[in-house]
């Protein structure tokens, strides 16, 4: 295990963390005393046992969606009115007056709970399934990002600046469970080149790192009533999944998808069975709940060793992109200025 401690994380905050993966243990699996003195260093992962979740049977909104929504959704700005219109594809996604949609994914929903109707031990039963970042070790949205506003964080979180970020959505594209989404009319954008350079800021659950380097737990782990989701360090994280999904002869999806990742599900019934009954099954959030597609390949792996280079300079990426952006402006300018002198 590394020894390398996640940013910002004090003596007290480790101790925050170990309790709350405490809090998970069930009579399904109980965490062993050692596990709980153990220091959380290094990376670190996330557990989420579909066996526990209920999708907060009985609440207006499940507690790890509404928790999320009082965490973050504060700390995106006011889009400009009017938001400009992007060229050339003049797609503008504004959700900030759609805020309190919790059924899927949106800049302001960074977590959502699909259902499948599944049988389990010859038994109808209905899975509750959160969604949201899988948070992946070797992250093709951070890889394909040309301002490096999408990083991976030492500690396994997989973060979007947006302070950086142009919403361009390559990240979205490129990942296979369509994740990030867009707010048009806030960012760096608006000061650089509105018209012609990205069309917002995309958004997507950083696993409260602010919260992580204050020494808390994410908001929807904290908030989770069935304790169906844990955090800590990632070596003992898939240990306990091994031993969850063994004691419930069940199955574990985010081990290989997409490469690895560092959030796991546990589940009783098995992924691909889950997949299918997801209603409507469809791979694009505008049309439906995207599908969970397990045994996932990664993409852009062919591409790594040049991600490398510009992800250990992200400054040449930065302004490589703003010179682009300019010299389309300048162009379009120039085009402008001779049709009028005509």
């Amino acid at each position: 295990m590394s020894t390398e401690k996640p940013s910002g994380i004090s003596r007290r905050g480790l101790f925050k963390v170990s309790a709350g993966l405490l809090a998970g243990a069930t009579g399904i699996a109980a965490l062993p005393k050692q596990l709980l003195a153990a220091p959380i260093e290094g990376k670190l992962a996330t557990l989420i046992d579909l066996s526990l979740c209920d999708g907060c049977s009985g609440r207006p909104m499940p507690a790890c969606v509404s928790s999320c929504k009082q965490a973050k959704n504060p700390t995106i700005p006011q889009p400009v009115d009017p938001i400009p219109s992007p060229f050339p594809t003049n797609i503008i996604e504004d959700w900030s007056k759609k805020q309190q949609v919790a059924d899927r994914l949106t800049p302001y929903n960074r977590i959502f709970v699909q259902k499948a109707n599944v049988t389990v031990n010859g038994e109808q039963k209905s899975i509750s399934i959160p969604r949201r970042c899988m948070h992946c070790d070797n992250p093709a949205c951070a890889v394909i990002c040309p301002f490096s506003a999408n990083t991976k964080d030492k500690n396994g979180a997989v973060v979007i600046d947006q302070n950086l970020c142009f919403g361009g959505a390559k990240c979205k594209t490129v990942c296979p469970w369509q994740i990030p989404q867009r707010q048009s009319g806030v960012g760096i954008y608006l000061k650089v080149a509105k018209e012609f350079m990205g069309n917002g800021v995309m958004y997507k659950c950083d696993l409260c790192i602010d919260r992580l380097k204050e020494g808390k737990v994410p908001a929807c782990i904290e908030a989770c009533p069935k304790k169906a989701m844990l955090i800590g360090p990632r070596d003992q994280i898939y240990a306990e999944a091994e031993k969850r999904a063994q004691a419930m002869n069940g199955h574990i999806f985010g081990k290989k998808e997409n490469g690895g990742t560092a959030t796991l599900y546990v589940s009783p019934v098995s992924f691909k069975e889950l997949e299918q009954q997801l209603t409507p099954a469809s791979a694009d959030p505008k049309k439906g709940q995207p599908l969970l597609k397990p045994d996932v390949k990664r993409k852009m792996a062919e591409s790594d060793g040049m991600a490398k280079a510009v992800l250990a300079a992200p400054a040449i990426g930065l302004v490589a992109g703003l010179v682009g952006g300019f010299a389309k402006l300048s162009q379009r300018k120039a085009e402008q200025a001779g049709k009028e002198n005509r």
